[in-house]
């Protein structure tokens, strides 16, 4: 099944409809090179769009990532940023120092997912997670 039909049939299973708002803003995430904010979003989408209202970005996201359509990331400069699963999942270590984002592969952080459930009986949710240190330029 497509993208777009998987899209439609998430919405309809859980009784959405899928408005041209939610397809503008889903287009617009899936088409972002990188992480994208909400704000980012909603101004991409004012110019073809004038009627658009940033509450409605907001409550697409959060319905997006409910389905699993989308991941939401804090990369530690005080917006959170969307990415479209449909892109895969990775890690970020951002550098504190000079900003720098270093994608981090999802297999790196398997042995901890497997050590927090047999040390501590916990089932870690580690979709998308932002790391905060220092890279090798600025320690």
């Amino acid at each position: 099944m497509s993208q777009s039909g998987d899209i439609i049939r998430k919405l309809s299973k859980q009784g959405y409809r899928l408005t041209p708002q939610r397809m503008m803003i889903l287009e617009v995430v899936e088409r972002a090179d990188s992480h994208i904010s909400a704000e980012e979003i909603y101004t991409q989408i004012l110019a073809r769009y004038p009627h658009l209202n940033i509450s409605t970005v907001y409550r697409t996201l959060e319905l997006l990532k409910e389905l699993g359509l989308v991941t939401e990331t804090d990369l530690g400069d005080g917006r959170v940023r969307y990415h479209s699963m449909k892109k895969g999942r990775h890690h970020h270590l951002v550098c504190q120092k000079c900003g720098a984002i270093i994608d981090l592969d999802e297999s790196v952080l398997s042995p901890l997912k497997v050590a927090l459930l047999r040390e501590y009986k916990f089932s870690a949710d580690l979709r998308h997670l932002a790391i905060f240190g220092r890279c090798a330029n600025c320690r």
